[in-house]
Order: C-alpha cells, then sequence, then structure tokens
C-alpha cells in the first residue's frame, strides 16, 4: 500500500502537494516532474480514498491531485469527499477518460483543474501554479464549452441531456457497456459484485428510458463511437 511522507528540511518553504494514483510509475513520474520545480515540492502520496483522507488530515497539503479512475474508488467521488472536508483544498483530476464528459463533472465536484494524463508531462506544473493562484485550469476546448454553455443557459450545472442524469459511478458502467464489457468483467475492473452492476444498469436504462438490455447495448456503444469520433 502507497502511503509515504516526504519530508526534508529544505523543501520547507515549497508549496506541498499530495498525490492520489494506484500507478506506482505514474506517482514516481509526478514526483520526480513536481520535486525538481524551485517552488514546489510532493509531501505525500496515496494510492486509494482512505488512504489520502488521512494523510491529507495530518499532512495539510495545498494541492491535491487525484486520479480519476482509482482501483477501489472512484476520483470524481474522492474529490467531493475532499472539498466537504476542506472546501479551499484546490484539488486537481487526471484522467485517460474523454475530457468533454468527465470535465465538466469533476469540476461539478469540486476540482479546479482536470487535466488529461497523456499531457500531463508538459501542462501539470502550470495546473500546479494556476490553482494556487485561485484560477481554474482546463484545456481551451473544455473552456469554450463551459463558456458556451455558461452564455445559453447562465448555469453550468444545468443538465442538457439524457447522459447528464447519471451519477458519476453510472456512467463509469454505461462507458464500459458501450465498450463492449461484460457484466462479470464489469464488476471485476471495478471491485463490484455482479449483483451491484446489474442494479446500476437497471437504474442506468430506466434513467435514460430504454425499453431492454438490447437498446442499453446499442446506445452504449453509439455513444462510445461517438465519444471517440468527437
Amino acid at each position: 500500500m502507497a502511503q509515504k511522507q516526504r519530508r526534508n528540511t529544505t523543501f520547507e518553504n515549497k508549496k506541498r502537494i499530495f498525490i492520489v494514483d494506484d500507478h506506482p510509475i505514474v506517482r514516481d513520474g509526478l514526483i520526480t516532474l513536481i520535486n525538481h520545480q524551485q517552488d514546489l515540492r510532493v509531501c505525500g502520496e496515496a494510492e486509494e480514498a482512505a488512504q489520502a483522507l488521512k494523510s491529507i488530515s495530518e499532512l495539510k497539503p495545498e494541492v491535491v491531485i487525484v486520479d480519476i479512475g482509482l482501483k477501489s474508488s472512484d476520483g470524481i467521488e474522492l474529490t467531493k469527499s475532499i472539498k466537504a472536508r476542506y472546501p479551499r483544498l484546490p484539488v486537481i483530476v487526471l484522467s485517460i477518460h474523454d475530457e468533454s464528459v468527465y470535465a465538466e463533472r469533476a469540476l461539478r465536484a469540486g476540482a479546479q483543474a482536470y487535466l488529461m494524463k497523456e499531457v500531463v508531462s508538459e501542462n501539470i506544473v502550470t495546473a500546479i501554479r494556476t490553482v494556487l493562484s485561485g484560477e481554474i485550469y482546463v484545456s481551451n476546448k473544455i473552456g469554450k464549452k463551459l463558456l458556451r454553455k455558461i452564455s445559453a443557459t447562465g448555469n453550468i450545472d444545468t443538465i442538457s441531456a439524457p447522459i447528464d442524469s447519471l451519477s458519476d459511478r453510472e456512467l463509469e458502467i454505461f462507458r464500459l457497456i458501450g465498450q463492449g464489457y461484460k457484466p462479470s468483467k464489469i464488476a471485476e475492473s471495478m471491485h463490484l459484485s455482479v449483483k451491484t452492476v446489474e442494479t446500476y444498469r437497471a437504474r442506468i436504462k430506466d434513467k435514460l428510458n430504454l425499453a431492454n438490455a438490447d437498446e442499453l447495448l446499442r446506445y452504449a456503444i453509439q455513444w462510445v463511437s461517438s465519444k471517440r469520433e468527437g
């Protein structure tokens, strides 16, 4: 289990960053990159939510970086928990998932930044400094999308499509359905029981007003395909 505290008296004047990611290689890469900055240091790391919340309480970081796809928990749910306990603590969400879907959800959960993992090495330091200054960091594409939405509705939280009615966990299961995952495989990948996955599938079907499992599968496949093409 990763739960490390990194202390060095030469780091005392640097801004403290805490990393939550279940991939050691990703954590090590971020740590190396951040610790090379004159004004930043990694004060701790964790690979799952319970560890992270305990260590954040002890170490009092000034920024938390959270992977959206943790093995035993949901990064967006962890973000909500962090913001409920520490409203002023900036959270940066990292993800391999389509930013056009997940970035807005991360921001609604309280994150100050959303960053695709494929561009982390070039942009993470800028993102950290941006949120430390009190600003929001997203890609230009997402920034323009949010501005258009606010201009049209006056409210970033307005639900504009049926898919937006799904919870974060429901959306993740819906995405896996669209990628061809069977319930047993979804259960394995998300550390859930098959019965729980079936319950989520039923909720998704009801929320999207779909008649049966075949309609759900077709809709999910079409949605996943549209996101890849976009």
